[in-house]
């Protein structure tokens, strides 16, 4: 049976509406809280949050449902998502929480919760919580005497800042370039560009100024136009857009053109794989990636394996099989040696270190592979999944004759929101722009049969 609450990437929604009320929060906090109590120790729990208002509202609800089952919460503020798993590890804490909605506006918000090993939740693990939660059992709850307590941890941000420097070659320095970093108003805001800083970088930064509400406005990975424009403007040599919670990142040349997950997982792969560094013999990537970047690893020897969109079933892939390299176009990028959950950062400063090392500007050697056209549209939808209407599985299969063996359809649902995307990409221009339409109109033919 589905998930109630937990989608791809734990929990979300629109802030004060069911799932991310301040009650439901209270109830994730003391039901993942039970699911992990483990002995006799003190347990902890890493709490962070991004930049939204509404992080004010639910940081204290879950701190409120771990204490309730006796764990000790460390609250540690804004801080970027890949910090949360890393700190989980580094204090042996039994969980950690960050609370964030991604790359969203900031209207919404989410839970995401790592287990003890920093790797987000297992689908099994997700449905015992659920199991848990509003089933009436107060028999987990603490007494008095072995009530949880919450404390901040203060030096936070300088230990995430040393985690991700020490990714970065100790023979290697930035120095010499001008980088733009657009934090996306996020939880990123003070630590990226002082990661940046201290390794020698002139830094130039946007999206630094949170107000609670301009978190992924206009700015950020899902809107790269502003680190484009600045890079420009400044003459800088790189720039690097995060989302809201940092574990994405989006990157442009010199001349303001934009480099996204694929070109980076390309560019980081022929290296590693050049410098023997390169684990399972290619890439995890999910079914969105381009096939032009399939096409490219093929032709130097490597692989790719696809996995469903979800950063964490990457994740998953590349445990089981060995691999230490993957991520997604939209530049969700994990990086095993480092990390167990994608870091924008870090695989920002992977990059830069491939063009330190190279000596070569970014528009000279951070594009490896042409793409190969690619169509994608969303399509919103309300009670009725439109992927059940006869019309629309008939245009799919047509559409996927068409296509043959020269190019690719993926149909999806989104895990954290009423939107099917709809995606082609073959040589053919032409031909997927008719193929994605087709599609589209006939699930939009399926909405108004519904209003009838």
């Amino acid at each position: 049976m589905a998930n109630k609450f937990f989608g791809t990437d734990g929990i979300r929604g629109t802030a004060n509406k069911p799932p991310m009320t301040a009650e439901i929060a209270l109830s994730v906090g003391e039901a993942a809280g039970a699911h992990f109590l483990r002995g006799d120790h003190r347990h902890r729990v890493i709490i962070a949050k991004d930049t939204r208002l509404s992080g004010y509202m639910l940081e204290p609800a879950l701190t409120a449902g771990f204490i309730s089952v006796g764990m000790d919460v460390i609250l540690v503020g804004p801080m970027p998502t890949p910090a949360v798993a890393m700190l989980t590890r580094s204090l042996r804490a039994d969980i950690g929480v960050m609370i964030s909605a991604s790359h969203n506006s900031y209207e919404d918000n989410g839970i995401k919760i790592f287990g003890p090993d920093g790797y987000k939740l297992s689908d099994e693990v997700e449905a015992a919580i659920e199991a848990r939660m509003g089933n009436g059992d107060i028999a987990h709850r603490a007494a008095p005497a072995r009530l949880g307590r919450a404390r901040r941890l203060d030096d936070a941000e300088g230990r995430y800042i040393e985690f991700a420097k020490n990714t970065f070659p100790r023979n290697l320095r930035l120095d010499g370039l001008k980088i733009v970093v657009d934090c996306a108003n996020g939880a990123a805001y003070k630590v990226a560009p002082k990661v940046l800083w201290e390794l020698g970088a002139d830094v130039v930064s946007v999206g630094v100024e949170p107000d609670g509400l301009n978190i992924n406005k206009g700015c950020g990975s899902t809107d790269c136009g502003v680190m484009q424009a600045a890079v420009v403007a400044h003459g800088a040599d790189l720039g690097m857009a995060l989302d809201g919670d940092a574990d994405r990142v989006m990157m442009c040349d010199e001349v303001g053109a934009l480099l996204d997950g694929d070109q980076i997982m390309a560019l980081v792969a022929e290296y590693w794989a050049r410098t023997d560094r390169l684990r399972g013999g290619g890439i995890v990537a999910t079914v969105m990636s381009n096939l032009g970047l399939e096409r490219y690893l093929k032709n130097i020897g490597l692989t790719l394996e696809r996995t469903k969109v979800g950063d964490r079933y990457v994740v998953e892939h590349m445990r089981r099989y060995g691999f230490n390299l993957g991520g997604e176009q939209s530049g969700h990028i994990i990086l095993g040696d480092y990390g167990t959950t994608g870091d924008g950062l870090v695989a920002a400063l992977q990059t830069l270190a491939v063009l330190a090392a190279s000596g070569r500007r970014a528009s000279e050697a951070a594009r490896a592979f042409s793409p190969i056209p690619q169509t994608l549209r969303n399509v919103t939808y309300g009670h009725q999944d439109p992927l059940n209407y006869t019309r629309v599985k008939s245009a799919i299969a047509d559409g996927e004759s068409r296509l043959g063996q020269g190019g690719r359809l993926v149909i999806r649902k989104s895990g954290t929101e009423p939107v099917v995307r709809v995606m082609a990409e073959g040589d053919d221009e032409g031909l997927i722009d008719e193929v994605v339409a087709d599609i589209v109109n006939a699930m939009h033919e399926a909405a108004e049969w519904q209003l009838k």
